[in-house]
């Protein structure tokens, strides 16, 4: 099959990933006009608008949605027939990653990313959202390109590598009346608590464990996240048992302290994790080794 005749095929999983022409056209490299007449072919080959424009995006049409599995199997054996490995080059690269991670992870992992990302690939933009039950989809079907933190449960199809481990510790105030520099079993369980629930954090291990052992917290707030645990902690006499990258990214900024939890728990393992549909994707190679450099 003639190059073009591919070009076809990723602008129309591009615009099916994305839902948006301009979008697409950033992430595969070529001028919006150039995709534009692509779909335009697209439509004339498929008898059908493929695409409609609303105020989500560019919604696939039924005809879209039962073509798209037969497009992708086409875009793969083509690039194995081609058998030249597409080379991804970041430093002229426009192409914008799509992310899922905790939010723990967007404070203690994204500055980072970003400085990398400015000497390596400036013109690369990152679309971050929220580790969900809904992330294995959206890695399987191209809608995020990686997901990093805590999911142990992804079934067959996905590939993993560990960045780091985590275990946790137990955040203070530094001006906490009743706690000094050493955390008992006793106070953990008389002092107040703010809980998060948060997914890809590991912090059910936490709960699972301390109810095991029998070990109960006041628990007086819980939150959605962790933005806003330290300074919380800060201000108030509150306890929090967090990740310990967490608390050490927060303690430089935050008038707290980091405190061994007088109670063993689990450690546990951050991960990059991705779909095997895109295991041999050279920007998708180029990104990972990007995390592992800079987190392993």
């Amino acid at each position: 099959m003639k190059r073009f005749d591919l070009e076809l095929l990723l602008v129309f999983d591009e615009i099916y990933k994305t839902r948006n022409v301009t979008r697409a056209a950033d992430n595969l490299g070529l001028p919006q006009s150039t995709v534009s007449l692509g779909l335009g072919k697209l439509r004339e080959h498929f008898n059908d608008r493929l695409f409609s424009r609303t105020a989500k995006g560019m919604e696939p049409t039924p005809r879209a949605e039962n073509a798209i599995e037969d497009v992708r199997r086409a875009i793969q054996a083509l690039q194995h027939a081609l058998a030249d490995q597409p080379v991804f080059d970041p430093a002229g690269s426009t192409r914008e990653f799509r992310i899922c991670m905790t939010d723990i992870s967007e404070i203690v992992l994204v500055p980072r990313l970003l400085n990398y990302l400015r000497e390596h690939g400036p013109g690369i933009r990152v679309d971050i959202s929220k580790i969900s039950p809904d992330s294995p989809a959206e890695l399987a079907d191209g809608r995020v390109d990686l997901a990093v933190g805590f999911m142990p449960h992804l079934e067959a199809g996905f590939y993993q590598q560990v960045l780091f481990d985590q275990h946790f510790v137990c955040l203070v105030s530094s001006r906490h009346p009743r706690i000094q520099d050493k955390l008992s079993l006793e106070a953990l369980q008389r002092e107040d608590h703010v809980l998060v629930r948060s997914s890809g954090t590991g912090h059910a291990i936490v709960d699972k464990t301390l109810a095991r052992e029998g070990v109960e917290r006041r628990v007086v707030l819980q939150l959605p996240s962790f933005l806003g645990v330290a300074r919380i902690v800060a201000q108030t006499e509150l306890l929090a048992i967090v990740p310990y990258r967490y608390g050490a990214s927060m303690s430089g900024s935050e008038d707290i302290r980091m405190l061994p939890v007088p109670i063993d728990l689990p450690s546990f393992q951050v991960k990059q994790h991705w779909h095997e549909r895109y295991h041999a994707d050279a920007s998708n190679r180029w990104l990972r080794q990007a995390f592992a450099d800079l987190f392993t």
